[in-house]
């Protein structure tokens, strides 16, 4: 009987302290807005590439499997969009990652206007990333706010 209680004690200690190993020892990748690049303009809009920078905190490497993102400008949402290509970000180092947003005239006119008008907008950058590490698989939600300078990109 000893033994049997010995047994589911040592099972249920066993299974406490994996639980709290699992987000504790887990650090969230810190996602920043990098730049943004013209990909192609057409005549109702085009393309830009967003590159965002994820650092990965760890002693150990993280494989991505998700990115979303969404876009805006002061308040007017430019574009959002998902990718489902993997990457890896190693320990204790930053990836960039290229995502494509697709936009027309119309939705960025506004902030065209007040880029020449000032030299400068307002941005955010909100999204989410998954990633799968030793521990398990975390979805990390970001937002970040800066301005973008038409002459020296992002602050």
């Amino acid at each position: 009987m000893r033994l049997k209680i010995a047994l589911i004690a040592a099972v249920a200690l066993a299974s406490v302290s994996c639980a709290g190993f699992g987000k504790g020892g887990f650090k969230d990748p810190i996602v920043t807005f990098k730049n943004v690049r013209v990909g192609g303009i057409g005549l109702t809009g085009g393309t830009l590439d967003v590159i965002l920078s994820v650092y990965n905190p760890n002693g150990y490497r993280l494989d991505a499997s998700r990115v979303t993102y969404k876009v805006m400008v002061d308040s007017l949402d430019v574009g959002s969009g998902a990718m489902d290509k993997h990457f890896t970000v190693q320990s204790n180092d930053s990836t960039d990652v290229i995502l494509p947003l697709h936009f027309n005239w119309s939705g960025v006119s506004a902030a065209g206007r007040e880029l020449m008008k000032n030299g400068t907008v307002p941005y955010r950058v909100l999204g989410d990333l998954t990633v799968g590490s030793g521990v398990g698989d975390f979805t990390i939600q970001y937002d970040r706010t800066g301005d973008f300078n038409s002459l020296g990109g992002v602050r």
